[in-house]
């Protein structure tokens, strides 16, 4: 019955969606990827419920789904999704970069880079953290956070903005990978040093932010960084390369806020990452709606339901689970190219359709 209602409610969802004006076809300049770690549809949810008068996923003209599996599970984790969207090859558990036979794949950032594309990173974990780690590392586990960190500062990129300073400084192998990075030509900024907003957000120079010698805060906790990331990354992409840019941004803790079950840190966590989205779909207009914009998930965390008793401005967030799940996730688009993103397909289907679209 559960599997008919199920069923019943995406056929009257993808009528809906399906029924709305669909963008002409284009050809974008620019592609902005947002991952909210681990936000499925109950997670959508419970952002319009809690604050529906700021819900901003309504603003876009397309949506599907995609299927989150991994090459070896029905349940994935960060790191073979994320490679999954960056690469388009399925891998394993765990694999950053690499295939099911731990051959080293081409990810979006590689192949932008030698199109002559501007190329950066943004994410309120540590920069070597599974997501972000698949977008410019090659590693065979996750875990080794101090060889992607290596792989990190060696990756064809002109901007990262995260934590996780510590991988770079306070190595086993004694090596300062900020040497790496200065010697790379990146203007760089510790941990501690100068506040975002302070950075000029029109000069063509490579950058790398650390926000946190180690993880970022939470942002119930006082964290703020990533709207001023993705609108400083935006702007100092776009005047890095006349050709555009690939630029991917990730809402890490939302994943973690579902691991711990913790309803008031995930709320806060849905309202930073939608300030986020809000923020690149204004850039995204003043630098001339040439970029396309996708918002998506890697997966689902903690098996969310909103519960009996939910009513508007306070959601009852009910978790069945403190891990992932297999359930699909959602794919919102807009901007030139945004009707390639209807439908239901695989997660490598984001990158299939991203590499269409800019044409590499």
């Amino acid at each position: 019955m559960w599997l008919r209602s199920i069923g019943a409610l995406l056929f009257v969802f993808f009528l809906y969606w399906s029924g709305r004006p669909c963008p002409r076809p284009a050809t974008p300049r620019n592609v902005v990827l947002l991952i909210g770690d681990g936000m499925g549809l109950d997670q959508i949810s419970a952002a319009y419920v809690h604050r529906p008068e700021t819900f901003v996923f309504d603003r876009f003209p397309v949506m599907g789904l995609q299927k989150t599996s991994s090459s070896d599970n029905l349940v994935t984790d960060s790191g073979a999704a994320a490679t999954a969207m960056a690469t388009g090859v399925k891998t394993y558990n765990s694999a950053i970069g690499i295939g099911p036979d731990s051959s080293r794949l081409v990810n979006i950032v590689e192949y932008a880079a030698a199109a002559g594309l501007a190329t950066g990173v943004v994410a309120t974990s540590s920069i070597s953290h599974a997501t972000p780690a698949a977008f410019t590392a090659h590693r065979r586990l996750r875990g080794q956070v101090e060889q992607i960190a290596l792989d990190v500062a060696r990756a064809p990129l002109d901007l990262f903005i995260g934590g996780g300073e510590r991988y770079f400084t306070q190595r086993y192998d004694q090596q300062n990978l900020l040497d790496t990075l200065r010697a790379r030509d990146f203007t760089v900024y510790p941990s501690g040093g100068r506040r975002l907003r302070r950075i000029d957000a029109e000069v063509p120079e490579k950058l790398a932010y650390f926000t946190a010698f180690k993880e970022p805060l939470s942002s119930l906790a006082g964290r703020r960084y990533l709207p001023d990331a993705a609108e400083l990354a935006m702007r100092r992409l776009a005047v890095r390369s006349a050709k555009g840019y690939f630029l991917m941004i990730e809402g890490s803790q939302i994943d973690w806020a579902g691991h711990q079950n913790d309803g008031a840190m995930l709320l806060a966590e849905l309202q930073d990452f939608q300030r986020t989205v809000a923020r690149v779909l204004r850039v995204a207009r003043e630098q001339g709606d040439r970029t396309l914009v996708i918002v998506t998930a890697d997966h689902e965390t903690g098996a969310l339901a909103l519960g009996e008793g939910s009513k508007m401005g306070r959601p009852v967030l009910d978790f069945a689970s403190k891990k992932h799940t297999g359930n699909l996730v959602p794919v919102f688009a807009a901007g030139p190219g945004a009707e390639a993103f209807y439908g239901i397909y695989e997660n490598t289907g984001i990158f299939e359709r991203m590499r269409a679209a800019l044409g590499l």
